[in-house]
């Protein structure tokens, strides 16, 4: 590889790559036409580069796409592995799909704003008076199935391997899993069944990289969703970095487009 650009160096030391602000991708487009990949663009970049520019991208175009929000990869996970995904439902926050939703689903269950991470809009809805007040402030209404569990997987894909897996338990009294929560991490024992699931979702659907929160309910794997800017904090704190990964896969990929 001659040339690639980053637009988020924190995600790409160690990789060769010129540092670009996202906001001077217009002014230093010479740089951008002559780059090999452009690396972690913003997501209002990323269609200009890939169709107009005809840019490679890392994360790939599908990653973007896909890992929108939470209406996009729920959708993707009802039509390619429908027997691991939770219950759903995905509505126009109107007063008919309010009724339809309390009719249709028993309480605890969760409600999840379409665009947040870290824990944040995603909420244990206990009685009537939880959803009316969700439902107020939602322009969707996303409801899932309550899954009886403690903890979750964060599974973190580059490419199309998972390379690093982790349990996240939720702190005492806490319903989240997230580490940004106070859950606590543990890396032993991350099942080969989930990492097959990961692997397999992304052969599937071209998303090369993410981090995807799994849950697992007797013996049987959920996913729950996807971020491709996910937290690195409690890899970090393992002395696991993903640059490495992320360099082979792209060397990888530009030998394998050349041959």
């Amino acid at each position: 590889m001659n040339i690639n650009v980053s637009f988020d160096p924190l995600r790409t030391l160690g990789i060769p790559a010129i540092p670009l602000k996202p906001d001077h991708w217009i002014r230093r487009r010479d740089i951008v036409l002559a780059a090999d990949w452009v690396l972690f663009p913003e997501y209002w970049q990323a269609n200009t580069l890939v169709y107009g520019w005809k840019k490679r991208i890392f994360p790939s175009i599908a990653s973007f796409h896909l890992g929108h929000d939470k209406v996009e990869m729920t959708r993707i996970f009802q039509a390619i592995c429908p027997d691991n995904t939770p219950e759903t439902l995905i509505l126009a926050a109107t007063e008919t799909a309010v009724e339809q939703i309390l009719d249709e689903f028993s309480f605890p269950f969760v409600a999840k704003e379409i665009r947040n991470s870290m824990g944040q809009g995603v909420y244990l809805i206990k009685n009537r008076m939880d959803f009316l007040k969700y439902a107020r402030n939602a322009a969707v209404l996303y409801v899932q199935e309550y899954l009886p569990i403690t903890r979750d997987m964060r599974l973190v894909l580059v490419g199309d391997s998972v390379v690093a897996g982790y349990w996240r338990k939720a702190a005492p009294g806490q319903f989240h899993n997230n580490v940004s929560c106070g859950a606590v991490v543990s890396f032993d024992g991350v099942p080969d069944g989930a990492v097959r699931l990961v692997e397999s979702f992304a052969r599937a659907t071209g998303v090369d990289h993410a981090g995807f929160d799994v849950a697992e309910v007797e013996g049987h794997f959920y996913f729950l969703e996807f971020n491709i800017r996910c937290g690195t904090r409690a890899l970090t704190d393992h002395g696991i970095t993903l640059n490495s990964w992320i360099y082979a896969w792209l060397t990888a990929s530009q030998r394998h487009a050349m041959s």
